[in-house]
């Protein structure tokens, strides 16, 4: 897949753009002033495979957390800024890697002018975030409603609100609700500058509900090589955003870290209780995410391990046993009961 090609940024340790590898992001939902619930959930959000965090900074005791939240974790801090320039001036003090900011709803010219030059000490580089519940009167009333079009322009004109006071060192997020718009949106803004695009469907949804808009949305702009970091926006346990983005990644074959679990989709020669076995190996994989392999549950022991044959690992069920096999090798032949530990130590001596 040609990736679009774009200006390199540095946030905190991680690189994004310029054909470095797509960077998988999450947001906590802890209150940043607690620092120790706020790190707890970071560093399982690291385990999982977050390499940029964002915490909301709506307060300066929020601000000061930082500093100390940041000593603790690995990956970079990114702090979410809305209204008031001075809590983002206070973020950057205080340690954050980036600072997402919506330059108008600051409030003013001077406002986003001392957010700038607070950036430009440091090389802290901006987000600048546009999304389609904040998009301006004006530009709703010049397409008359919320369009792609609005989205990209809005975009373009708070990058040049910032790029007026000599700073250049931004990442754009223009970001939707509606799967179609978003890539329209992106379609358009990757055409007319060459900054590095945070991609995202925004307000997705439930786990099972957003992880599907999500999927269809961030993978179609991926697939149109645009994009340089990604979030999946989840109503639920962040460590899901996590599993969604690396799934998508795998499989638009743009990360190959991490267990793709394939499994049949039943018939009426399973006979083996299939359903609940598949999750029991969806969810312990989770724990193997540092290997690179793909794991097959199959229903069917007759032709199970010659269809999923591709599979470095697998487990095909029968009639009160199975068998596991590797490579559509079997390898051994097992109880039912006995499949998912021995696939397990296989996974763990792999």
């Amino acid at each position: 897949m040609e990736r679009r090609k774009t200006r390199q940024i540095r946030i905190g340790s991680c690189l994004i753009g310029a054909g470095a590898p797509i960077a998988i992001q999450s947001m906590t939902n802890t209150k940043t002033e607690n620092v120790e619930a706020t790190v707890s959930q970071i560093l399982a959000l690291e385990k999982a495979g977050c390499e940029i965090i964002r915490v909301t900074v709506p307060t300066q005791e929020a601000a000061r957390a930082l500093e100390e939240i940041k000593a603790r974790i690995h990956i970079p801090l990114v702090a979410d800024i809305h209204f008031d320039y001075r809590l983002a001036v206070a973020a950057m003090d205080h340690g954050a890697d980036k600072v997402r900011i919506n330059p108008g709803n600051i409030g003013s010219a001077e406002g986003v002018k001392a957010v700038v030059e607070r950036a430009a000490r440091d090389g802290i580089p901006l987000r600048v975030g546009v999304n389609s519940g904040s998009l301006e009167k004006t530009l709703i009333e010049k397409y008359g409603g919320v369009t792609a079009e609005g989205l990209a322009e809005s975009a373009l004109n708070q990058a040049a609100m910032i790029e007026a006071f000599g700073y250049e060192n931004l990442v754009i997020s223009i970001k939707s609700s509606r799967v179609p718009m978003s890539i329209r949106a992106h379609e358009i803004i990757s055409e007319r500058c060459d900054y590095p695009l945070h991609v995202g469907i925004t307000e997705a949804g439930t786990v099972e509900g957003g992880s599907i808009k999500s999927a269809v949305g961030i993978g179609a702009i991926l697939s149109r090589g645009i994009g340089d970091t990604i979030r999946v926006s989840l109503t639920g346990d962040p460590l899901e955003e996590i599993r969604v983005a690396k799934q998508i990644l795998r499989d638009l074959g743009l990360r190959k870290e991490g267990i793709e679990v394939i499994s049949c989709p039943t018939c009426g020669r399973t006979n083996i209780d299939l359903i609940p076995l598949a999750n029991a190996v969806e969810k312990m994989v989770q724990a193997y995410a540092d290997k690179n392999l793909t794991v097959a549950v199959m229903g069917c022991a007759v032709n199970g391990p010659g269809e999923a044959r591709e599979a470095d690992l697998g487990i095909a069920g029968g009639k009160g046993e199975g068998f596991l096999f590797k490579k559509g090798e079997i390898v051994k032949r097992l109880p039912e009961q006995e499949l998912l530990p021995a696939l397990e130590e296989a996974l763990r001596t792999w």
